[in-house]
């Protein structure tokens, strides 16, 4: 089944801009890298998730001074206050939390800078051009667009609908410009280096066009919230140039213990980067450019996902579009918020977030198809077994077709998973779901209840369905740990211990649950939502 057994898998989201507090789209790329790293641990591997928060650039500058605190003091109470807390709300088990304030960070920042400076790709130039603030980017013609209202008559970006701004400035440069072959061979080299397809070509093309010499420093008479350029501290490093090296930083790069060293070999380089297509320029272009300038590996892929929509337009606070997780999670809970951003949405593809489509799934899916699924099958075994999991006897056609479901939606979803295709895993696993549904309402095993005569053939039915939920708890673990783990509590962790042990490598072997254990009070997975709470 898996091709990396006993290996390491790292995965990471982009680090966050603390400008302001997070919303679903945030919430939705920290779902998405947690569903893939608890896969791949589940698996055996020894999976690590890092994310974070970018804490340097003018705009943060700007805010902080807008509401009248000094800019750690700004980003301190944003990330304790609401970036921290998304986290828990979502259940998202990151192994580290990186902020590019940290000492960590910012000293090996100044590493790598001054290793690519030795190496000869950072020279001091004449910077004339267009940045926009919002983006921290500098910006091409192309990325511009004619403003309208207030601005009407201004290039304004076309993100963020405002001007940008006109820079004259003495900057250190990058040699970008140097990497567009070696990019172009690499990509070629290696076709899953950018995912999906989409997403590659548009960057291949991209680079096409020619590559242009990055400004990666701007002078501290503008604004000194950065950065120290190392062998020039009248100069910052540009934001873009210092938030992408926390990939890096976070596992021990620059750092000379033998600790430091051995974590970064044993996760460098990284499995996946999961990005929102937005930024996927930065990561599929400036970030390996980077890297093969200071003699580094390469990711193995830059995933750039779609963006989530509301009323047609992308997740936006400075949009008004923003919705916090919190939101949907108070009403919902974290697991409905997690199989709903993951299943509803096609992971590569834009995708629009609408109330009453996550209340139909909620209801259909999650609670009338798995919750149901889960309390009756249990019901059952309490009613007519006493709560003790009886043994099964001879399994017939329609048994060993649900075996042969839970064996295809284990390697199926595995699969989709190796193609970051969550939403295809889950569907996959779902099969088994609708599947045991089905298998119940034929057999109905409250019929067979009623004739000693079928005691064996009634066995043999709830012992089905208790193989097919074990085998459903393990394998949407990843997805929906609470309600798993309330469905593992009840049904077997005491007979086969905990849920994180149980692998998915030998999730369907039939028969696990032994046969003569007791079963426990199942909580409900998915409580009634009242209309009105919303």
């Amino acid at each position: 089944m898996p091709k990396n057994l006993g290996g390491s898998f790292y995965a990471t989201t982009p680090i966050f801009y603390v400008n302001d507090a997070p919303h679903i789209g945030h919430a939705y790329t920290e779902v998405a890298a947690d569903v893939l790293t608890r896969w791949h641990r589940q698996r055996g591997e020894n999976a690590f998730l890092l994310t974070g928060t970018d804490e340097h650039g003018e705009k943060v500058l700007r805010t902080a001074a807008a509401n009248k605190v000094e800019p750690q003091a700004w980003v301190d109470q944003l990330v304790h206050d609401a970036w921290l807390p998304m986290l828990n709300t979502l259940d998202v088990d990151n192994q580290d939390f990186i902020r590019t304030t940290e000492p960590r960070h910012e000293r090996n920042v100044q590493r790598f800078l001054q290793l690519v400076h030795d190496n000869g790709f950072i020279y001091r130039g004449e910077f004339v051009g267009k940045y926009c603030v919002g983006c921290e980017e500098y910006k091409t013609e192309g990325d511009l667009v004619e403003g309208t209202g207030e601005f009407a008559g201004q290039d304004v970006c076309a993100i963020h609908s405002k001007p940008v701004e006109n820079l004259n400035e003495t900057n250190y440069f990058f040699k970008l410009s140097e990497f567009e072959q070696p990019l172009l061979d690499f990509y070629a080299a290696n076709p899953n280096f950018i995912q999906p397809d989409s997403a590659r070509n548009e960057v291949v093309s991209f680079v096409r066009r020619g590559l242009e010499d990055l400004s990666i420093s701007r002078s501290k008479e503008k604004f000194d919230w950065g950065v120290d350029i190392p062998w020039d501290d009248t100069h910052i490093t540009y934001v873009w140039f210092d938030a992408l090296l926390n990939y890096i930083t976070a596992i021990g790069f620059g750092e000379d213990d033998a600790e430091s060293r051995e974590k970064f070999e044993q996760y460098w380089p990284a499995s996946v980067h999961v990005v929102g297509k937005d930024i996927l320029r930065f990561h599929a272009v400036i970030w390996p450019a980077m890297l093969m300038a200071a003699g580094l590996e390469l990711p193995k892929q830059i995933f750039g996902h779609g963006w989530l929509l509301v009323g047609g337009e992308k997740m936006s606070k400075s949009k008004l579009t923003g919705i916090a997780p919190n939101q949907i999670t108070d009403i919902f809970g974290s697991d409905a918020f997690r199989y709903y951003f993951m299943k509803a949405i096609a992971f590569g593809s834009d995708g629009s977030f609408s109330w009453e489509d996550l209340t139909a799934r909620y209801t259909s899916e999650l609670a009338n198809g798995f919750g149901n699924l889960a309390s009756r099958s249990l019901a059952m075994i309490q009613r007519y077994f006493d709560g003790v999991i009886p043994s099964a006897g001879f399994y017939n056609e329609d048994d060993l077709e649900i075996q042969k479901i839970a064996g295809d939606a284990a390697v199926a979803a595995d699969a989709a998973i190796e193609a970051v295709a969550i939403h295809e895993a889950i569907a996959q696993v779902w099969t088994l779901v609708d599947a045991l549904n089905n298998y119940i309402t034929v057999q109905e095993p409250w019929v067979l209840a009623k004739d000693e005569a079928k005691r064996d053939r009634l066995a043999t039915v709830l012992y089905t369905c208790a193989e097919g939920l074990r085998v459903l708890a393990v394998l949407l673990a990843p997805v929906i740990p609470k309600a798993t783990g309330k469905l593992w509590a009840a049904l077997a962790s005491g007979s086969l211990g905990e849920l994180a042990d149980q692998s998915l490598v030998e999730v369907a072997n039939w028969g696990q649950l032994p046969a003569g254990s007791s079963i426990g009070e199942l909580e409900p997975l998915f409580p009634r939502i009242e209309q009105d709470e919303k």
